[in-house]
């Protein structure tokens, strides 16, 4: 019988300068791009993936990861099926967490705000750049639905692909982009002895939807 570790055990202890208040940049969009840059430069497996969280009309919590496509002061971008489950729940629920997971870094990023689409054209160009065989996958793939087998996938891409006659797939009127509009964005740095440097910029609606720092106890 194999073991397993005991887990109450396993722990890293954090060995970094931390975060202070001196070193955020005026943004959290420039702050953002500092780290992201880090995460760039440490070579770290797709960096741009992040954590996904929503929920449903009765509050059920939902999460998966998905590759952030692009981002700016108005928000993050990822795009998706309008009728996958993630999709569905943000029909009746327009608002997500995110969460970029940069543990060899001993950093972690988080994000809640409000989710809208982000429109035809701005949908087109994130659909153009994929290769076909994403494109073909993501038009054959009912996504979150049940299939019988992966052959049925399988199959389902092959005839579209024949169909299509390797000429350009148009964008599914059901896939395109959604992006998340901040109203937090939090900047986690590991501490030792779990004494961690949590700095968040949050919209402050009373000052005009500027941004005021804020610590928050690890």
């Amino acid at each position: 019988m194999e073991v397993v570790p005991d887990l109450s055990r396993m722990r890293r202890d954090y060995e970094t300068r931390g975060l202070r208040e001196d070193d955020l940049a005026a943004t959290w969009v420039e702050q953002f791009d500092r780290w992201f840059a880090d995460a760039v430069a440490a070579e770290l497996p797709e960096p741009n993936a992040v954590v996904v969280a929503t929920a449903d009309a009765d509050g059920a919590p939902d999460a998966r990861i998905v590759l952030i496509k692009g981002y700016d002061e108005a928000g993050f971008v990822f795009a998706t099926s309008y009728a996958s489950a993630k999709g569905a729940q943000l029909a009746v629920n327009p608002r997500a967490a995110l969460v970029f997971p940069w543990h060899a870094l001993q950093r972690q990023v988080r994000v809640t705000g409000r989710v809208e689409r982000v429109g035809d054209t701005a949908s087109d160009d994130l659909w153009d750049p994929r290769p076909r065989g994403a494109q073909l996958a993501a038009a054959a793939s009912l996504q979150s639905t049940t299939v019988d087998s992966r052959e049925e996938l399988v199959e389902r891409l092959r005839r579209l692909d024949a169909d299509t006659a390797g000429g350009k797939l148009p964008r599914p009127e059901v896939w395109g982009g959604y992006r998340v509009v901040p109203d937090s964005v939090e900047f986690w740095q590991g501490g030792a002895d779990r004494l961690h440097d949590r700095l968040r910029f949050a919209r402050d609606d009373e000052e005009g939807g500027g941004w005021v720092v804020q610590r928050l106890a690890p």
